[in-house]
């Protein structure tokens, strides 16, 4: 481990100036501990905010960055909602909108004489299908995490060592991950999401995801979680709650929360 952390910090000082791509999760939190450490003044934060992220995220970045004291700047990027190869939720979907996403990130980092934009995919991140990182390598993108091996793992141990708040949150993703794939992405629909996963959080459930079928709320919680679901009071306050929203069905899947279940075939 502390030859992985060597070598990042090599990795990060031999840069120059970085910007972050910062998500508020707990790679990019770490990410960006470490190259603040490392070049101070010569490192800057980029969220890009969006329908896609929900807002309780976007201020647990603010009040990071705040405590942290490093340049920050807020990134519209709701247009991408407006691009129909994105919108139309083809298989693709994540590489067009990794495509504009950091395309804006790189212009603005441009704009601050920055040349290398860092993100925070992880050595795990392999295991997985992710065509947004084909357009973050496709844009100049680095990821240090990745490039040093570091697992999500590896990641949590040495932001507790380092007393950061995110080394246990929960795995975070887009809003447009819930919604099957040929089903359009609206406005309306990752409201509905966003507004159901907020009351389950604040049920307490930690690690929450309310996936959309049609119609359908198929919610994935922690496997150690879904026990509270034989609560029949939770259950109907659950269900109420979500039928509220707009959803007509209301569904708990079994299985419990993993990562890409809407990647399966």
């Amino acid at each position: 481990m502390e030859g992985k952390l060597n070598d990042l910090k090599n990795y990060i000082k031999n840069l120059g100036s970085v910007a972050v791509a910062y998500s508020g999760g707990v790679d990019s939190t770490f990410l960006l501990q470490i190259c603040n450490d490392i070049l101070g003044t010569r490192c800057m934060a980029i969220t890009a905010v969006s329908p896609l992220n929900p807002q309780r995220e976007v201020e647990d970045a603010k009040k990071f960055i705040d405590e942290l004291g490093v340049s920050h700047v807020i990134l519209e990027t709701r247009h991408i909602l407006d691009v129909d190869e994105f919108s139309r939720n083809d298989g693709d979907r994540c590489y067009v909108c990794k495509k504009a996403v950091f395309g804006k990130i790189v212009e603005t980092a441009r704009l601050y004489g920055i040349e290398n934009v860092l993100d925070g995919s992880n050595y795990d991140d392999m295991d997985d299908y992710r065509p947004g990182m084909k357009a973050a390598r496709e844009l100049g993108v680095l990821s240090p995490l990745l490039d040093c091996k570091f697992t999500k793992s590896d990641i949590r141990k040495i932001s507790y060592e380092l007393g950061l708040p995110t080394w246990d949150k929960p795995a975070l993703a887009c809003l447009a991950t819930r919604i099957s794939h040929g089903e359009r992405i609206t406005d309306i629909k990752l409201g509905k999401i966003e507004k159901a996963e907020d009351y389950l959080r604040d049920l307490g459930f930690r690690q929450v995801r309310v996936r959309l079928h049609g119609n359908l709320a198929r919610i994935e919680v922690g496997q150690d979680e879904r026990t509270r679901f034989f609560d029949t009071e939770i259950m109907d306050k659950i269900n109420g709650r979500l039928t509220s929203l707009g959803f007509s069905y209301v569904s708990l899947d079994l299985k419990g929360y993993r990562t890409g279940s809407m990647n399966q075939k």
